[in-house]
């Protein structure tokens, strides 16, 4: 059967839409580049306590501390951001990077712990290292684990791993077993909720220390899969909203506590209403489950209920940008700052978007990366100094629009290196 006449034009059309989509993103993998080069010479240049060893996390635009306490999880994910960096991207193979990631490893391994042998870390350190303030969550020591796991990767230095490992394993016992070393009481009027957060958190520690691990990938792989599975019982109301919060038999919960969604990621406690950012980190924590596992179903599902649901039901139709929290049934959110866009929830937008798009190959999932991306960079958003938010018009914010900062700002590196790795990958094939 002979080719019709339209088909080398259409190969032409097809040819030439290849070529322009491979130039854009060739352009914002320049322009993520840039942005990541300028944010790790920031925080290269002003973060660094040279007296007590650690990190500062709270700086203002021009690079002056403004409160020298210590975050233990902040102080992780620097620690992690250098080692990645480091092992992950040539211009970054620096002595400076790893002789800091060492430095900031050495701090936790002296003052994160509240009382060792104890694994139980403090949440807030001075900064010379005293306990300052204890969650009784799981947080710091994710971090921790994640912060030795990679310090380990780069220097071979096997105190590093044993440090992982053990506290990975504490981390299991609290959450599976028996969470009274958390210290957090169980009171007869507390509802019996689980927060999708933790199940994510689990999920995110079985791939760092899986990684090019195949024993350790193996003791972990039913963890994994049991993540997975809390982490999809929170896909409610018939498939139709992803709640923060569930009953611990994967039910709905009443009032505030149960209409909860965040877009973005949040580790505090307790969430009463729902946001687009965090099941969209959760969409991508599972895609990278999915790929793992080679399961093709599980991945439309995830890109269905965790990348395409929250992201139309949180994106602002008036102004554009995700809201930081919204409630199931359309209520007044408790969170103040519900309207607010922050900046790290776009950028869990574009990592699920990018990765979506070149794990499926459906191009209306890059064009949804290219609508957050644009909208991100427009906005007056700091990037080497902030962690950023933009308010814009609405009834809850008086009609004004202000950048803040705050104490959070590893995420953007954390993130630019993701996409960085993401857009390279995608402009190699």
């Amino acid at each position: 059967m002979g080719r019709s006449e339209g088909e080398p034009c259409l190969q032409v059309q097809v040819s030439q839409d290849m070529e322009k989509e491979r130039e854009t993103l060739q352009a914002w993998k320049e322009r993520v580049e840039h942005e990541l080069d300028v944010v790790v010479a920031f925080w290269l240049e002003h973060s660094h306590d040279q007296e007590h060893g650690g990190f500062f996390t709270c700086l203002g635009r021009d690079g002056q501390v403004y409160d020298d306490l210590k975050y233990v999880w902040l102080q992780g994910r620097q620690v992690w951001m250098y080692c990645r960096l480091y092992r992950k991207l040539e211009r970054f193979r620096r002595p400076e990077l790893l002789n800091a990631a060492k430095a900031g490893g050495e701090f936790l391994l002296r003052y994160a712990r509240v009382a060792p042998p104890a694994k139980k870390c403090a949440f807030v350190l001075t900064r010379d290292g005293r306990p300052v303030k204890v969650q009784r969550t799981i947080f710091s020591e994710c971090f921790y684990t994640m912060a030795m796991n990679e310090l380990w990767r780069v220097t071979g230095d096997a105190q590093y791993q044993s440090e992982a490992v053990e506290m990975m394993d504490q981390i299991v016992h609290w959450v599976r077993e028996d969470p009274s070393g958390l210290g957090r009481p169980q009171l007869p009027g507390a509802p019996a909720a689980e927060s999708m957060a933790v199940p994510m958190m689990l999920l995110s520690l079985v791939e760092q220390l899986g990684e090019a691990d195949d024993e350790l990938a193996g003791s972990y792989a039913e963890l994994g899969d049991w993540c997975a599975r809390r982490i999809l019982r929170h896909v409610q109301r018939g498939g139709q909203a992803v709640l923060e919060n569930v009953s611990e038999d994967g039910e709905g919960l009443s009032g505030c506590l149960g209409r909860h969604q965040n877009p973005g990621e949040d580790t505090r406690p307790t969430l009463p209403e729902p946001s687009p950012g965090h099941a969209l980190e959760a969409g991508w924590f599972l895609l990278r489950h999915a790929v793992r596992r080679g399961d093709p179903k599980l991945r439309a599902h995830v890109i269905d209920k965790f990348l395409l649901l929250p992201f139309r039901s949180g994106w602002d139709p008036d102004h554009g940008g995700l809201f930081y929290f919204q409630d199931a049934d359309g209520l007044c959110p408790t969170q103040l700052e519900w309207a607010m866009k922050l900046w790290w929830p776009h950028s869990e937008a574009m990592i699920a978007f990018l990765m979506g798009y070149s794990e499926s190959g459906d191009s209306a999932l890059l064009n949804i990366f290219y609508q957050v991306a644009e909208y991100t960079f427009r906005q007056k958003f700091q990037m080497c100094s902030c962690y950023a938010v933009v308010r814009e018009a609405s009834p809850s914010t008086a009609h004004a629009r202000h950048c803040f900062q705050t104490r959070e700002p590893q995420d953007q590196r954390r993130y630019m290196l993701r996409l960085n790795a993401f857009i390279e990958n995608m402009c190699s094939r």
